[in-house]
């Protein structure tokens, strides 16, 4: 398996050298680091190239590295039911760099780009439709950022008073739990061993 993907990315490297920054086989799986401006061009390659065929989009998703200049990874996952392969591309973005969608290639990118949008952040230039797909209208932030605090900015609640939803600062009252730092099994009745809480009583 691993020698038929380093012929593939050898031969793709080789008819797209424009497009393709490296590329790496690991796990039996093949990666492929892409610049952005190219990824559109780079995609219908795939698609059309009697020797790839990546007719099949299978997922969009990205990731969040924030100490790096180029913030986030665009991951595109495709899928060659003709010649029963995989391929992973990987396009590096800044935080305020747009990536172009993809959309115009693959219909089916339409979902997959507005939730990488609305988890990350990241903007798709020419999208169609790019607005926030999972979470709501008036939602601050993107969840999936790692500097996105995990009890998120507000909390959302129907009011019976008021006969409306509202938006109000996240409050977590901790006053009514007791921690037990000591054990790893808080709020057990008993004692195990190797528990050193037991020494204590």
């Amino acid at each position: 398996m691993s020698e038929a993907l380093n012929e593939l990315g050898a031969h793709i490297e080789l008819k797209r050298p424009d497009c393709v920054l490296n590329w790496h086989v690991a796990f039996d799986e093949l990666t492929i680091d892409v610049t952005p401006t190219n990824i559109v061009e780079f995609v219908d390659f795939l698609r059309s190239d009697a020797t790839c065929r990546f007719s099949t989009l299978v997922d969009i998703t990205a990731v969040d590295y924030p100490e790096r200049s180029r913030r986030f990874d665009v991951v595109y996952h495709f899928l060659s039911m003709f010649q029963n392969q995989r391929v992973r591309l990987r396009v590096a973005a800044r935080e305020d760099e747009t990536v172009p969608s993809i959309t115009s290639v693959h219909p089916s990118a339409n979902w997959f780009e507005r939730e990488v949008f609305d988890m990350f952040g990241i903007i798709f230039s020419e999208h169609p439709d790019l607005r926030r797909l999972l979470t709501d209208y008036g939602f601050r932030g993107h969840p999936l950022r790692k500097d996105f605090p995990t009890t998120g900015y507000t909390e959302v609640r129907y009011d019976e008073v008021q006969k409306r939803v509202v938006y109000e600062p996240v409050q977590l009252t901790q006053d009514y739990r007791q921690f037990d730092f000591m054990s790893p099994w808080e709020g057990a009745n008993y004692i195990l061993p190797g528990d050193e809480k037991g020494d204590a009583k």
